[in-house]
């Protein structure tokens, strides 16, 4: 039985989708939810999926074991990031080597970086005039966003689409995808 973390940041909206998604697993259990902000509705949402939700600080993250030690204790294997905007400390890199997948909302290695989230990112692909978005799915290491790249996924960007427009066919790719590609990733086959 795997057990995953889920760590976000903010709504929780992919994290939701991806506990529905293992609810009747045999072989995959989201017993826990993680954030760093104690106003994440991610929260709220792992309340009503009856989630253990815990919130650490950036320096319980960044210059403790805390977390590494709380995860452990809770005997997690695999960690997911779905939507968490600290970046990952090297030990929590150590104690999950490839155990460790983060989504991104724009084809990698383009719009990634430190800053490059959310809205941020789907405003520089319209500015970039691309004709293309999507999502990465990689792996993390010390860099943000530069980790092995597992899966991705592509939309059109039409002319005059808004950054808006692009945030809902990615959001579509995101909610299609992350479930069954970390389903893949603990089955071997990724």
């Amino acid at each position: 039985m795997h057990k995953i973390a889920i760590f976000a940041s903010g709504s929780g909206t992919n994290a939701e989708n991806i506990v529905n998604h293992f609810k009747n697993s045999k072989t995959v259990e989201i017993p826990l939810i993680v954030s760093n902000k104690k106003d994440a509705f991610v929260l709220e949402r792992a309340k009503k999926l009856e989630i253990e939700a815990v919130t650490f600080s950036k320096n319980d993250f960044e210059t403790t074991d805390n977390v590494v030690n709380f995860l452990q204790s809770r005997n997690i294997d695999f960690i997911v990031l779905a939507g968490f905007l600290l970046k990952v400390p090297t030990n929590l890199l150590k104690a999950f080597p490839y155990k460790i997948v983060n989504i991104h909302p724009a084809l990698l290695p383009k719009f990634g970086g430190k800053g490059m989230f959310g809205d941020n990112v789907h405003k520089a692909v319209v500015e970039s005039k691309e004709s293309e978005s999507g999502i990465t799915i990689h792996y993390i290491n010390e860099n943000y966003d530069e980790g092995d790249i597992i899966f991705q996924a592509k939309c059109p960007v039409l002319p005059n689409d808004t950054f808006q427009d692009v945030a809902k066919k990615v959001h579509v790719l995101e909610y299609t995808h992350f479930p069954i590609v970390i389903e893949k990733i603990l089955s071997g086959q990724d």
